[in-house]
């Protein structure tokens, strides 16, 4: 199933497919288990992976953020722009679910729900 209110949806460039491919998954399960948890609530990659989970250290996500720390930005604008590329990853990821999900932007982000 796909994303009602369809929105365009960009590849992520400049990393391997394997890397796309641990991100897609990690992402993957990110969002099934807070659709197993909150359900009824929206959520977005702030919510999966900001805040307490701000460091990706060990984790895929990692390769987002060195993908623009290698291009010699400031810490501040890797993360930034990291959390970009990780947004339009978590977009394909839920237009390929088999799942329905409505989305909506708000406070300048990208924000989904599981439809049960």
């Amino acid at each position: 199933m796909t994303l009602i209110s369809r929105t365009e949806i960009r590849d992520v460039k400049e990393i391997t497919d394997s890397q796309k491919q641990r991100i897609y998954d990690y992402l993957q399960g990110a969002v099934y288990c807070w659709c197993k948890n909150r359900f009824d609530e929206w959520f977005s990659v702030r919510d999966l992976f900001g805040g307490a989970n701000f460091d990706w250290n060990g984790t895929p996500m990692i390769a987002l953020y060195e993908k623009h720390k290698s291009k010699g930005k400031t810490d501040a604008k890797a993360i930034s722009d990291a959390g970009k590329d990780a947004g339009w990853i978590l977009k394909r990821v839920i237009d390929n679910d088999t799942r329905g999900f409505e989305t909506k932007k708000e406070e300048l982000i990208r924000k989904y729900r599981w439809i049960k």
